[in-house]
C-alpha cells in the first residue's frame, strides 16, 4: 500500500528524482550526517556547486529525504509498500534500490527514536525546598554542613490527577552543578538542529 505523502513533501522530492543515483547516494549521505549532526551549510555549499544551484535547494532537498525516511518508518514500511511510495514520488527503479538500503539500515534507529517521543514521561508539577545547616556533631565540634532538602513533585502524564514526590538531598555545590547541567540540556534542546528534529518526527 502506498504511503500518503504531502504535496509539499512530494514537491520538494522532486530535485532528487531527476539526480543521478550517484548524485542521489551523495544526499543520502547528506541525510545520514544530518541525522547525527544537524543541517551544515559548508557541505551543502560544496554540493552546490557541483549541482550549480544555490545551496538552500541541497539543504531543503536533504530535510525532504529526511522527512520522507521518518515518514516510512512512522508508517514501518515493508519492502513491497516502500517500493511502491518511492515510485509513486518519481524515483527510478535504480534509484529506490538504494533508498531501501538506506531506509532498511537506519529504519530500526529512526523507530526507537520516534518510540522515544511517544513515551508518557512524567511531567513537572511544584517544587518545594529546605535549607539545613549541620552546626556539630560527637566527633566535630565545630562544623558547618549545609544541605537543601527537595520535595519535587512530578505529575503523571497518563493520569493527570496522580502525583508523584520524590525527595531529595544534596549540598549547595552539587545543587549548583545540576543547575549548570540542566541550563545547557535546555540550550541544547531549543538548538536549531533539535528543532528541527522534533518538527520532522512531529
Amino acid at each position: 500500500m502506498t504511503l500518503e505523502l504531502s504535496g509539499e513533501l512530494k514537491e520538494r522530492l522532486v530535485f532528487l528524482t531527476k539526480q543521478s543515483t550517484q548524485v542521489l547516494q551523495d544526499f543520502c549521505k547528506l541525510m545520514l550526517d544530518y541525522l547525527q549532526k544537524g543541517p551544515n551549510m559548508k557541505l551543502y555549499s560544496a554540493a552546490a556547486q557541483k549541482l550549480q544551484v544555490e545551496p538552500q535547494i541541497i539543504r531543503n532537498s536533504v530535510e525532504a529525504l529526511v522527512n520522507f525516511i521518518v515518514e516510512c518508518s512512522k508508517a514501518k514500511l515493508e519492502k513491497d509498500d516502500f517500493k511502491e511510495t518511492v515510485l509513486d514520488v518519481g524515483f527510478s527503479e535504480e534509484q529506490e534500490i538504494l533508498l531501501y538500503k538506506v531506509y532498511s539500515v537506519k529504519k530500526q534507529e529512526l523507530t526507537d527514536v520516534l518510540s522515544n517521543f511517544d513515551m508518557k514521561l512524567p511531567q513537572y508539577h511544584n517544587l518545594e525546598w529546605r535549607f539545613e545547616t549541620q552546626i556539630a556533631s560527637r566527633s566535630m565540634q565545630q562544623q558547618v554542613v549545609p544541605l537543601v532538602t527537595l520535595d519535587l513533585s512530578l505529575k503523571n502524564t497518563s493520569n493527570s490527577d496522580k502525583i508523584e514526590h520524590v525527595l531529595l538531598q544534596t549540598d549547595p555545590n552539587n545543587l549548583m552543578h545540576l543547575v549548570q547541567e540542566l541550563e545547557t540540556a535546555i540550550r541544547e534542546g531549543n538548538g536549531r538542529h533539535i528543532r528541527n528534529m522534533a518538527r520532522i518526527i512531529n
